[in-house]
């Protein structure tokens, strides 16, 4: 959404910001590059599974109370799954996505999908900006925005094909709306806060742990006694928000083969012990994924002024920016596990990263400037940014390396020569992008290949060339054969 229509939502001037969207403009750019990229970069299971749903909803239509995707197998829940049903977020991203596909069928599925993660990163990007100022002025807001807009690891983030950064997106934009409802009271800011939330809630529940920020936001309000009686009744009512997220819960609870196992998430063990506030939940969520990926080293540097200066924060900014990183804090304490095995869990972390890296970088200019002159005060600033941004994406860019085309080239084969509806085995270690890269349902683990032909298996696609699919070949007949992979019908055994 344009920066003007923003400012006219907000009840602000109706004056184009260049500055903002010069950022906004950028950061399209960046996240515009690689768009058509197959889905096999970095955490390419996760989002076959996302693009799955949407392929199966074009190929045979939306039917948003029965998410399928083309995992048959039963690795994700434990149980036989061979419906293929995918009880996770509520599909609503997937059916427009779908939507849109079915009327313009010419449209690449995967740039299209990348595309509407990276309009809702902008609605991240111009909502922090709005939030930020609120608190902490004009600079410290472009700071933020600019951050986001530059930051390796948002960057990668902001074009996968997952329910995550659309979260985060309907989140930031929901507390943005709030804290100007807040501030302007305007009845269409609550209104519009209240439907972020539900929406952000149903597209994945995470965005339930930044409850605090409101609670925040509603304590500046009262402390500068600017909080209006009609203010605290409406947000009394924003609990119910919440009701179709606890619905779609209720519903998908009917399709126990399709809802993935999550327990794990919580406290999984690592080598036979919990890992929340142990030493090892410590230093990967601290150090490898908060300062050593996000942060790039040194930008742990520009967000410790934030901390240790605290002082120099205003009342306003010391309650709501400390606020989010406590929702931050009990994320990290609940979902220990799962922050921990995926680095894409630290999607939500993303904008108080930015806006305490905006306000530290601002606090140390403004420190360095009262000892040194102005322009060696911004060349030091400037240079840790720059290191900032250099570090993290020496890391980054191994995550938009594809390691298989061999799986690309396989799957087009299988596209050729097997029937939309055959169901195919495709060996990847349980990763789902192989199977993706087919358009066709199956199983994306081999084994065990009897029970699998006996379940509807029909094809047997591999591009490893191991003694399952030696003895596989010695019995079934070859389709095609190449120093990259291997077809085989398993319907006409020699």
């Amino acid at each position: 959404m344009p920066a003007w229509q923003w400012q006219f939502i907000l009840g602000a001037p109706m004056q184009v910001n260049k500055q903002l969207l010069g950022i906004v403009v950028v950061a399209a750019c960046l996240r515009l590059l690689h768009i058509s990229d197959p889905v096999l970069e970095w955490h390419s299971f996760r989002q076959a599974d996302t693009a799955s749903v949407t392929y199966e909803y074009f190929k045979h239509g939306v039917d948003i109370l029965h998410p399928q995707f083309h995992d048959l197998s039963n690795i994700a829940s434990g149980k036989d799954n061979l419906p293929g049903y995918r009880m996770v977020e509520f599909p609503w991203i997937h059916a427009v996505l779908a939507s849109i596909l079915r009327v313009f069928p010419q449209v690449p599925l995967v740039a299209i999908s990348r595309l509407f993660t990276v309009v809702f990163s902008l609605v991240t990007l111009v909502s922090l900006y709005f939030f930020v100022k609120l608190f902490s002025g004009k600079t410290t807001a472009l700071l933020a925005a600019a951050t986001f807009a530059v930051l390796p690891y948002a960057v990668f983030y902001s074009r996968v094909i997952l329910p995550d950064p659309v979260m985060v997106a309907l989140s930031t934009a929901s507390l943005t709306f709030f804290a100007y409802w807040l501030a302007k009271n305007h009845w269409w800011q609550y209104a519009a806060s209240f439907a972020f939330l539900a929406l952000a809630a149903l597209t994945k529940p995470f965005a339930l742990f930044l409850t605090p920020i409101y609670l925040a936001l509603l304590l500046v309000q009262g402390i500068e006694r600017k909080l209006r009686w009609h203010h605290l009744l409406w947000s009394l009512l924003l609990p119910i928000s919440v009701l179709p997220l606890w619905w779609w819960r209720h519903w998908i609870t009917q399709f126990p083969s399709g809802i993935p196992a999550s327990d794990w998430l919580y406290n999984g063990p690592i080598n036979d012990k919990p890992v929340r506030l142990r030493p090892v939940w410590f230093r990967w969520l601290g150090y490898e994924r908060l300062i050593k990926l996000i942060l790039g080293y040194a930008g742990a540097l520009l967000l410790s002024p934030t901390i240790l200066g605290w002082k120099k924060l205003q009342r306003a900014e010391l309650l709501v920016y400390g606020s989010w990183w406590l929702s931050i804090g009990l994320y990290f304490v609940v979902i220990a596990r799962g922050n921990i095995q995926h680095d894409y869990y630290q999607i939500l972390v993303v904008p108080i990263v930015c806006i305490s890296v905006a306000r530290g970088t601002w606090l140390l200019f403004q420190w360095l400037k009262l000892r040194l002159k102005q322009s060696h005060a911004l060349l030091i600033v400037g240079s840790l940014y720059l290191l900032m941004l250099l570090f993290s994406y020496n890391l980054i860019k191994e995550y938009y390396k594809i390691n298989h085309w061999e799986h690309l080239r396989a799957g087009e084969r299988v596209q050729a020569l097997v029937p939309e509806n055959g169901l195919v085995i495709a060996p990847a270690f349980g990763d789902t992008s192989f199977l993706l890269q087919t358009k066709r349902r199956g199983w994306p683990i081999g084994f065990e290949i009897d029970k699998k032909i006996a379940a509807g298996a029909q094809y047997y696609v591999t591009t490893s060339y191991d003694d399952e699919a030696r003895l596989l070949e010695s019995q079934y007949e070859t389709l095609e054969k190449t120093p990259e992979y291997l077809i085989l019908n398993l319907q006409n055994p020699l």
